[in-house]
């Protein structure tokens, strides 16, 4: 974990389910954090403020749900925001508070494959968001087991909804996304020892015993992207974080994370980011930060 990020104690006991909080206010003002528990932040009337969830930089639209992984640094800033009644709902849950036995349930497989990909913070789209914020706001009306069967029935509508969107990079949230193939973990390992390296298609699919054709397609069915932009998330998240952890240059950066040409790194950072590397490093270390 880099040094600077504030490690929160939330208040939720491990006697609790979960912890809710409600609250309007005019700024936010609350340091890059990360803490062990899973938080579902939603946030409206705050257009303009600024997101920064594991390596992911933006601005944020009227209304906003996110659910944040375990331990994975995150922040919500005023930037651009002149909203002085900033409605926010915050619910922080046990990460251990599904049993891993009980997720494996056929009817809980939803819930189980969204709360893997929290570890790279999940964006829900407006839509579903309009969806849940009746339930989320009469949340703080129920009590005891009520409470906890409509924050399970609120995950698994989460889950199942349409739209939602991962925002950090795997290599910098340190995600461990499974994917039932030997040959794609066998794959993403070689990937993950030789990132700085020159690795091409036909290298990967001749590891697997596959045509390269064969495997394109193969990768792509299973993992939802294809080999290149897989190899480039990759490259991306290490460079981000050698952004914050290190002082080397953007060039250093780049080459020692594969990016053989600095246009093509800036140009393939800023469409992923949003920024340039520069502006990225800037954004991140603007914050005043402290590690408790």
């Amino acid at each position: 974990m880099h040094k600077d990020i504030m490690r929160e104690i939330t208040p939720l006991t491990s006697s609790d389910c979960f912890t809710f909080f409600t609250r309007t206010k005019s700024e936010f003002d609350f340091p890059l954090h990360c803490h062990e528990e899973l938080e579902l932040n939603f946030i409206r009337n705050a257009k303009g403020a600024r997101r920064i969830i594991g390596d992911h930089i933006a601005e944020i639209d009227g209304y906003e749900l996110v659910l944040v992984g375990s331990n994975l640094p995150h922040v919500w800033e005023t930037h651009k925001c002149k909203s002085k009644e900033i409605k926010e709902i915050t619910i922080q849950f046990h990460k251990d508070l599904f049993d891993e036995k009980f997720l494996r349930r056929n009817q809980l497989s939803y819930i189980r494959k969204m709360l893997e990909r929290s570890a790279k913070g999940i964006m829900f789209s407006v839509e579903t968001i309009q969806q849940i914020e009746p339930r989320l706001t009469i949340l703080s009306q129920k009590h005891g087991f009520d409470s906890v069967l409509e924050l399970l029935s609120i995950l698994h509508d989460l889950s199942v909804s349409r739209n939602m969107r991962t925002l950090s990079d795997t290599t910098f949230s340190g995600a461990e996304l499974t994917y039932n193939s030997r040959r794609i973990e066998k794959v993403l390992e070689h990937m993950n020892q030789n990132f700085h390296k020159n690795v091409t298609l036909d290298e990967v699919a001749k590891l697997v015993n596959m045509t390269p054709a064969s495997f394109s397609r193969f990768f792509k069915q299973r993992t939802g992207i294809s080999f290149i932009d897989s190899l480039h998330e990759l490259r991306l998240g290490h460079s981000s974080r050698q952004l914050i952890d290190t002082t080397h240059s953007i060039a250093e950066i780049a080459y020692n994370c594969g990016f053989n040409n600095i246009s093509n790194f800036n140009r393939l950072f800023k469409k992923k980011k949003g920024c340039t590397p520069k502006e990225f490093r800037e954004n991140y270390n603007y914050h005043n930060r402290i590690f408790v």
